[in-house]
């Protein structure tokens, strides 16, 4: 009887512990992968079908940048025919008005609220007037009064009455070509092919398509369906208007990619302003294609790997806190609004992405207070801003997104405590963005100049014996992390530190070297349970364990 009762309470503790650990494994994987603001939509073809639709409406080959309206006269006719919506219709104009400010304060090289100047100068009055298209009309030009007086007669019109007014000055933006590379148009997307459908936000779709059968290209565009649209007319009923609204993050991405230019920021190749569905010029972006960034795949490969998506992340960050428009935050900072370029981390998604910072009052100890899931900072007011806002919100999401995950895990043991103080001073905002790169940057140095090997004088157990001009095709292990999952590939500084990983598992009884190298310089190697399928391989070098 005794027995029956030990032997339940050991299976209710199991269960128990079991329960615990499935709770907290389904806990970590909603936060990594159930972000909402990102769905894969089931119906692909629809989408592709609406894709190909919209690209055999007329094109407009338009080679500059649009920032203002083709022709406003629809917003005019939008105007009237809402005019009973009244207030609403006004509200939802005064939003465009407001995008288009904040685009062209990006296009003029300015960033708001930089911490530099009067904290609280109002937002410039740059406003979308009426333009008339014409076979020499030129959709880049906006219109401008420079007159003070008009000026000050525009700002208290209306903004549908303002919207109409006709005067104009060109604004110049030449978006023509970026480093020198000619940026592609909309000829350039009129035969694409294997166009797929990758998924949407809440503003955005975004397709895959080929060009000229060889380039990979992912391109974005308004989401007719999408969340932002369909909010928008319910509550205006202006599906012009409202796509207008939508557009301007678009507009407002592509010129961001434009102004911050970083190996970790995703490559603009170009835009198309095309119509459709009985909307002129709806914009499609051309840019760089990635892979998405899946964590729970990351936390299955080498910590080589996952270190250099971090350091790609802290090098990024430490750009956007000194940039030319000053310091940009990530307000929609997730895994999801990045991807993977040839190993390299850049964002993708920089639509909800602000140099503002939050204004603040001295006497006040709530205005900068920054509120996380986990916990909140509060900051100083500097001069009535919050200083260094942007570039703390920045960090604190990297370590919460990916360092916790990503750094420690698997690394070196004599890497881990230096990787253990990054990771608790940035999740404590001890550290800045410039001291958290340095720290990265010299954990980086340690890994590729072979620094981090333990014991290098250590004498190994068994001899091994070098093949010249040989490989073992078979005699596959797996092993974990490892860069083949059929087999057990993994990179080395050294022939001393292969030695060492061979002795270290218990099937390993050869290895050969490929001549292929990581991103670090380091050789990676095959480890075999033995030689029986030893063979010749021109270029080749085997090591074979020939003691016990």
């Amino acid at each position: 009887m005794l027995l029956i009762q030990l032997i339940t309470m050991k299976r209710r503790k199991i269960v128990v512990a079991a329960g615990f650990c499935l709770s907290f494994f389904l806990g970590t994987l909603m936060n990594l992968l159930y972000i909402p603001g990102f769905e894969h939509h089931q119906n692909h073809d629809n989408r592709v079908h609406r894709y190909y639709h919209k690209k055999q409406q007329r094109v407009t080959g338009d080679s500059q940048l649009h920032v203002g309206e083709s022709d406003t006269k629809d917003v005019a006719e939008s105007s009237s025919k809402n005019a009973a919506g009244g207030r609403h219709h006004q509200d939802l104009l005064l939003q465009i008005r407001e995008r288009f400010d904040e685009v062209v304060r990006y296009r003029r090289r300015q960033g708001h609220g930089s911490g530099t100047g009067d904290p609280v100068r109002p937002l410039e009055r740059r406003r979308l007037m009426d333009s008339e298209p014409g076979d020499n009309w030129d959709p880049i030009k906006v219109i401008e009064r420079t007159d003070n007086q008009q000026t000050h007669f525009q700002n208290r019109l209306s903004p549908s009455t303002y919207m109409q007014t006709k005067s104009r000055k060109d604004l110049t933006m030449n978006s023509r070509s970026i480093n020198s590379t000619p940026m592609l148009d909309c000829s350039s997307i009129d035969n694409v092919t294997n166009v797929q459908y990758l998924g949407s936000g809440y503003t955005k779709a975004v397709y895959k398509a080929a060009l000229n059968n060889s380039l990979s290209v992912a391109l974005k565009s308004v989401d007719f369906g999408g969340h932002d649209m369909e909010n928008c007319v319910k509550k205006y009923g202006s599906p012009g208007d409202c796509y207008r609204l939508a557009s301007f993050k678009i507009v407002k991405e592509m010129t961001l990619m434009e102004r911050l230019q970083h190996p970790n920021i995703l490559k603009l190749y170009g835009y198309c302003y095309q119509d459709s569905n009985d909307i002129q010029d709806t914009v499609t972006a051309i840019t760089e294609l990635g892979s998405p960034l899946e964590m729970i795949q990351l936390l299955q490969t080498s910590w080589e790997e996952r270190f250099r998506i971090c350091l790609s992340l802290v090098r990024l960050l430490h750009y956007l806190a000194h940039s030319p428009l000053g310091s940009v935050t990530l307000l929609d900072f997730r895994p999801r609004q990045f991807v993977l370029v040839a190993g390299e981390l850049k964002v993708t998604d920089l639509d909800d992405a602000s140099t503002e910072e939050a204004p603040c009052s001295p006497s006040s100890t709530s205005d900068c207070v920054m509120e996380f899931p986990a916990r909140n900072f509060t900051l100083p007011c500097s001069r009535g801003r919050c200083l260094g806002i942007n570039e703390k919100r920045n960090l604190y999401n990297a370590y919460r997104f990916f360092f916790t995950y990503l750094l420690p895990h698997s690394a070196p043991p004599t890497l881990r405590p230096l990787l253990d103080k990054i990771v608790n001073s940035t999740g404590e905002l001890i550290w800045g963005i410039d001291e958290t790169l340095l720290q990265l940057e010299e954990v980086l140095y340690l890994y590729r100049n072979g620094f981090y090997l333990q014991n290098s004088t250590q004498t190994h157990r068994a001899d091994y014996k070098r093949v010249v001009d040989a490989s073992i095709p078979g005699e596959n292990y797996r092993c974990w992390p490892s860069y083949q999952h059929d087999g057990c590939l993994l990179s080395v500084y050294s022939i001393t530190e292969a030695i060492g990983v061979c002795e270290s598992h218990a099937q390993c009884r050869a290895f050969v070297l490929t001549n292929q190298t990581t991103w670090t310089g380091h050789q990676l190697v095959f480890f075999k349970t033995g030689p029986a399928s030893l063979k010749s391989a021109k270029g080749r070098v085997t090591y074979v364990r020939v003691g016990s």
